[in-house]
């Protein structure tokens, strides 16, 4: 899939677009985007400018995204430098720079709560005015009763609802980050851990520890295509006195290896238990041997 900045991009008669923010490619997202020979989407998160004190954590860095869309066998995104200057733009310009001269679309395809252009004033009922291009406007999508949008999964994830998290997603929820030194008590009580630090910009499941798949983009053997099992902890460790905020510590199972410096990616499956204080290293270890097993099974059934 071509990644293209607007101001990059080619004019390209009858082009078939889906228009939206698409943080998490979930199924509703999944549903406007279907059909589509190109999707228009922005970065950063539009909120993050014209209101940045609400902006939300996000659930897909720009390069997952992409992955994601380009999953879907589309042909192009088309990303939208989103600044203060472009936040002016009002509706109808919007719909004449962009959509028209810029891309030439023919069809366009939203969700029925897409909004766009100064002060959010554009609406489903102003592109499907224009005579164009056809709009196709997806209702919400509900699963078990549940409307499927980006904040939803947020709060499952906070929760530690992975599982569920990731069917909305229609995918496995991924965080990516460099592995970093720890003070290595993992490696103390015979499970050493590759430790990240949660980025402040991105969502991250709530404290416990959970069944995952660790992987490290491009690198050789089982590390770099499945992935390996790996039981991850995230918290802040209430056993010891450690000083660290919040940390992500993963145990890769059946691997050896070096893996400071190099950006690990864990894909979470399920939660195995909260977050909890032990009497004793001793009792720490029983528990670990024991979220080790259920991690072998979680991740070889995900296989």
């Amino acid at each position: 899939m071509k990644v293209t900045p607007l101001p990059e991009v080619e004019r390209r008669e009858g082009r078939s677009v889906a228009v939206g923010t698409f943080d998490g490619v979930h199924l509703g997202h999944r549903e406007v985007i279907s059909g589509a020979d190109t999707v228009l989407t922005f970065d950063p998160h539009p909120v993050s400018v014209v209101a940045p004190q609400h902006t939300p954590k996000l659930l897909t860095t720009s390069a997952r995204k992409a992955e994601l869309i380009a999953s879907l066998g589309v042909q192009e995104m088309v990303v939208i430098p989103f600044d203060a200057e472009f936040a002016k733009r009002g509706a109808s310009e919007f719909v004449e720079d962009v959509l028209v001269s810029a891309l030439g679309a023919a069809q366009v395809s939203i969700g029925e709560n897409f909004r766009f252009g100064n002060k959010a004033k554009g609406d489903p009922a102003l592109l499907q005015s224009d005579g164009r291009f056809t709009t196709t406007v997806h209702p919400l999508l509900e699963v078990d009763g549940e409307i499927v949008s980006s904040s939803h999964i947020r709060g499952l994830l906070l929760a530690g609802d992975v599982a569920v998290a990731d069917r909305l997603l229609g995918a496995t929820f991924q965080l990516c980050g460099e592995v970093t030194h720890g003070d290595e008590r993992g490696r103390e009580l015979g499970f050493p851990t590759a430790n990240l630090i949660p980025e402040e910009a991105l969502a991250c499941p709530g404290h416990g520890v959970y069944a995952a798949r660790a992987s490290v983009p491009g690198a050789p053997g089982p590390l770099g295509s499945e992935g390996v099992a790996a039981a991850v902890s995230i918290g802040v460790r209430p056993t010891f006195q450690t000083g660290r905020g919040e940390l992500i510590e993963a145990y890769l199972l059946d691997f050896e290896g070096d893996l400071y410096g190099q950006t690990l990616c864990l894909e979470f499956l399920a939660r195995l238990r909260g977050e909890r204080r032990f009497e004793s290293a001793e009792a720490l270890i029983e528990q670990m041997h024991l979220d080790v097993e259920d991690t072998r099974r979680v991740a070889g059934a995900a296989r």
